[in-house]
């Protein structure tokens, strides 16, 4: 492939053009693609979430690729998002044995391994529960709730009642909902509902045995949805179920019953999948943070319902804000951050305005952790500044693989983690702005914008 045409993919791939990538490379003739130029046109319909396409791409150079460790990775990453968990994590341990060390390849390789196992659990415990129910074997029926009070089961409030109350379900109305759904709701759900149709109950935690985007330990829930259109978080509601599906991405398993804290990047599903349309569901949580990664909760709503328990149960807050406080104090840096620290002449001492921010930043949010808030925004700054002075020909790529390795996968100074949305988010940001620009691939803070951060090191 020539080299003005790689250059060219690569400023489009730099500009997230992907389709311009896809267009340009499909109108070159099948026979006259190279190696080369397969491996751009399936970069860039993985980039552009189309897995299958760019697997069928992979396949056509897959001799020649057994040897190239990024040609197992781009594999891998179209597996891994395509759920083909097992299959990504042999495809992301080739690319580690042929060239090691590489954090992204890492970090998929352990993900795709968990996955995979969790997969295979999920698999076998659904086909028992088919067997059994194929089998005939049932649960003698009871009415539901008939050992557990409802009265102080729900919270009353403003918001629930505006949000989430409608009255209680008519029998046309249950009906006309399971239809517009497609799935028979749980004879408990109904009881519920009859009782008060929708709202935020008391408990809001349900204990779980490995761990969400949430939590270790537990999945937390902000309201339960009504049986009705009325209001947004009711099933059929503006925010209801078939719209988390159709405009949120969410598996097409069965019924959104339950927003989370997350604002839509989480909820709890009744999961029809192995009972059938018309049976008796189990109850799930759906993690799109995650690659939509399902975690079973209870067999039935009831049982979800009765093992509800206070957020109280797990509020450690005190003791993690304090165990934060003293990571940002006196955590060691990781050496990526030692390096670009010992480069800076501009802000003395460095790395005690680093660690002054991230300070505030714990204080007002009680954990150390960077989102999409003002503050995670200066780090934001601070980081792609302090590399970019250093590494000034560096691209948006290049940037972004590199991004865990200073503070979010850092030493005791580190989140532990981070979400990868978040810093493309704000690197879009930025270029909107016109404080990020970009020639020929390399990426970098316009003059006056890099005096701005400085600044607001110095007043840290």
């Amino acid at each position: 492939m020539k080299k003005n045409l790689i250059d060219q993919l690569n400023e489009w791939h730099e500009l997230d053009e992907h389709q311009r990538i896809v267009d340009s490379l499909s109108a070159i003739p099948t026979e006259a693609r190279d190696y080369e130029t397969i491996s751009h046109l399936a970069r860039a319909h993985n980039n552009l979430g189309l897995y299958e396409e760019a697997l069928e791409q992979f396949d056509k150079i897959s001799e020649a690729g057994k040897k190239d460790s990024l040609w197992h990775y781009r594999v891998g990453f179209a597996l891994y998002h395509l759920q083909r968990y097992e299959e990504a994590a042999q495809a992301f341990s080739m690319a580690d044995q042929l060239e090691s060390g590489i954090q992204n390849t890492k970090y998929f390789l352990r993900q795709s391994a968990h996955k995979a196992e969790k997969q295979k659990r999920e698999l076998l415990r659904l086909t028992k529960k088919k067997t059994a129910l194929e089998r005939g074997s049932t649960v003698a029926k009871k009415i539901p709730f008939s050992n557990m009070p409802l009265t102080d089961f729900w919270d009353d409030s403003e918001y629930a009642r505006t949000s989430y109350q409608s009255e209680p379900p008519t029998d046309e109305l249950i009906d006309s909902i399971e239809k517009e759904l497609g799935y028979k709701l749980p004879c408990s759900y109904i009881t519920l509902m009859n009782q008060q149709n929708g709202g935020v109950p008391m408990n809001t935690c349900f204990p779980t045995e490995e761990p969400t985007s949430w939590a270790e330990d537990h999945i937390a829930i902000t309201g339960i949805m009504g049986i009705g259109r009325e209001k947004g978080y009711s099933l059929c509601g503006d925010l209801g179920s078939p719209f988390m599906i159709e405009e949120w991405g969410y598996p097409d398993i069965g019924v959104v019953i339950c927003d989370c804290p997350s604002a839509g990047h989480d909820v709890v599903m009744l999961d029809y999948r192995a009972c059938g349309k018309d049976g008796e569901p189990e109850v799930v949580h759906v993690d799109q943070e995650d690659d939509y990664e399902i975690t079973f909760l209870a067999d039935n709503f009831e049982e979800f319902i009765k093992g509800l328990v206070s957020e109280e149960q797990y509020d450690t807050s005190e003791e993690d804000k304090e165990e934060d406080l003293d990571k940002v104090t006196h955590g060691k840096f990781s050496p990526l951050l030692k390096e670009l620290c010992s480069r800076v002449t501009e802000v003395e001492p460095v790395e005690q305005k680093i660690r002054n921010i991230c300070t505030r930043i714990v204080e007002e949010k009680g954990h150390f952790s960077f989102h999409a808030d003002e503050l995670s925004y200066v780090m934001y700054d601070v980081q792609f500044w302090l590399y970019t002075k250093s590494y000034p020909d560096t691209s948006r790529d290049q940037y972004l693989a590199t991004y865990e390795k200073i503070i979010a996968f850092g030493e005791e100074f580190g989140l532990g983690g981070y979400a990868p949305s978040f810093i493309t988010e704000w690197f879009d940001h930025r270029i909107k702005e016109g404080r990020i620009i970009q020639n020929h691939g390399m990426i970098r803070f316009i003059d006056s914008y890099v005096e701005e951060v400085i600044n607001k090191l110095k007043e840290a």
